[in-house]
């Protein structure tokens, strides 16, 4: 069945497309909702009528989307994924991951509507369009940033528990040096006595060994 999409229409057709159909699909969901109209029905002046309607509908989506494209101009869309040593990602972004991200920041999009050739592999920025409908799209940046692994820290706070350790052990052992009993004054003098004594004993038996003239 032929018909004139009143609007844009996923995998179908754009605003003012003369499109063919499945019967049921056309009397089931487009023509129901007002997204379409008949194409074929004989009538030249209703379809006139009804592509009027169509063009000044169109023009006028066309100018919010122009608006909706200019606020969106140098949109960038941030990723931060693990990659390999030559910037090569460990997995892709698709369309699905940036209609989330978008969803995410505020921007309605289906990922019908982003145009990307292939999935993205690679760290830095790509360009990829929106379209935003009514022949309308707008370039956004996909950023895509290595991710960054946080560094453990039990090492360090094994290092700074085996450091108080030792400071505690050392100072532990400082007090044991400072006991080791030393001589008094007392105990002096009869070291020095004990040592005349021994000089004096030698110097009589000395004597009592030297032959009598």
């Amino acid at each position: 069945m032929k018909v004139i999409l009143c609007e844009d229409v996923d995998n179908v057709g754009d605003m003012g497309d003369h499109v063919n159909v499945a019967p049921g699909y056309a009397r089931n969901f487009l023509l129901p909702r007002k997204m379409a109209v008949l194409a074929d029905s004989g009538n030249a002046k209703q379809i006139e009528h009804e592509m009027r309607i169509i063009r000044k509908r169109e023009e006028k989506l066309r100018k919010e989307l122009e608006e909706v494209s200019k606020g969106m101009s140098g949109l960038k869309v941030e990723f931060t994924a693990k990659s390999g040593d030559e910037g090569k990602l460990f997995g892709s972004i698709t369309t699905l991951h940036i209609a989330q991200k978008l969803q995410e920041m505020g921007h309605e999009f289906s990922r019908k509507k982003i145009v990307l050739s292939e999935p993205i592999k690679s760290l830095g920025d790509h360009e990829i369009k929106l379209k935003l409908g009514a022949g309308v799209s707008v370039a956004v940046i996909v950023s895509v940033t290595p991710e960054v692994a946080a560094e453990p820290e039990s090492a360090e706070t094994e290092t700074e528990t085996d450091g108080d350790a030792t400071e505690g052990a050392e100072s532990e052992a400082a007090p044991e040096s400072a006991e080791v009993p030393q001589p008094t004054e007392e105990e002096m003098p009869t070291v020095v006595v004990n040592e005349a004594a021994a000089a004096d004993s030698e110097t009589e038996t000395g004597d009592s060994e030297t032959p009598a003239e």
